[in-house]
């Protein structure tokens, strides 16, 4: 009996990845006006931020409804796998209370994880699980294992604008009109399942020092997890600085760390021009 691991694409973990790990992304759905597309899918991630930034108005996201999660946890359990379903916090989405409504008819096969992360705090915890699946780790030893580590999942980002989370209502538009006069920089982390702003840079370059001082006083990064990099627009040449300017954190070699491209459930809110690391703390 085999272990099934399904997410959703608020990880931001593409559908090349998941090919690759064996699992299971199942896109959120978006939509530009009367447009509908599947995040990832039909709508890729260059498209959807070209979109972005020539709308007037931010593009909506919908949860995944329960009988999507229902057709997956059947198609895995019918091949005789247990399944382990990881979504994005249940404080910004109804996709796990979608999900656990769709694990009850499988009589314990399908267990589901709230990560209380998304993007790509998310993705790691995704890994990890992979990881251990692959080493051979058994269902019941998995579940207790991955509840208890997603607990030191992180993410810490910088944005490089105020304006999308303005339009989203995040903040006020005198907060944006400030920070864009300013150039200031929001860092943003995840605490109990929401963005909470953690500090506030003047510049990409005092953003980037931030994040590394984040690390540095949050536990240090465990090199024994996965560790992830992201950004968001159309370039990564802001975190291709920032890898550069962080090497030192990362023992000396950043070559291996995967780079993920953030997609439209944080870059919505987010805009182009945002970097991000994630990890699990020491």
């Amino acid at each position: 009996m085999g272990i099934r691991i399904i997410t959703d694409s608020a990880s931001d973990i593409s559908q090349e990845t998941a090919k690759e790990w064996g699992i299971t992304v199942i896109p959120l759905k978006v939509r530009f006006g009367e447009e509908e597309f599947l995040d990832g899918v039909t709508m890729p991630y260059n498209k959807f931020y070209e979109r972005l930034v020539e709308s007037d108005e931010l593009p909506k996201t919908s949860q995944i409804p329960p009988f999507e999660y229902g057709e997956e946890f059947r198609k895995a359990v019918e091949e005789g796998d247990n399944v382990i379903c990881f979504t994005l916090s249940h404080a910004v989405s109804g996709c796990y209370q979608s999900a656990c409504i769709a694990a009850d008819e499988f009589e314990g096969k399908v267990h589901v994880v709230d990560t209380m992360q998304f993007c790509i705090s998310q993705y790691i915890i995704v890994e990890r699980a992979v990881r251990l699946r692959d080493a051979g780790m058994g269902f019941e030893e998995l579940v207790s294992t991955i509840e208890e580590e997603k607990k030191k999942a992180r993410v810490i980002s910088v944005f490089d604008t105020l304006e999308y989370l303005k339009m989203g209502g995040r903040i006020s538009s005198a907060a944006a009109f400030a920070g864009g006069v300013l150039s200031i920089k929001p860092v943003i982390t995840i605490d109990n399942g929401v963005v909470n702003v953690v500090g506030k840079a003047r510049g990409s370059r005092n953003g980037n020092n931030l994040l590394i001082q984040y690390i540095n006083q949050h536990g240090g990064i465990d090199f024994d997890k996965p560790v992830c990099l992201a950004y968001t627009g159309l370039s990564d040449a802001l975190l291709l600085k920032y890898k550069e300017d962080s090497k030192h954190i990362y023992q000396g070699d950043v070559d291996d760390i995967p780079i993920a491209h953030v997609g439209a459930t944080i870059g919505t809110y987010a805009g182009p021009g945002a970097i991000a690391c994630a990890y699990f703390h020491k």
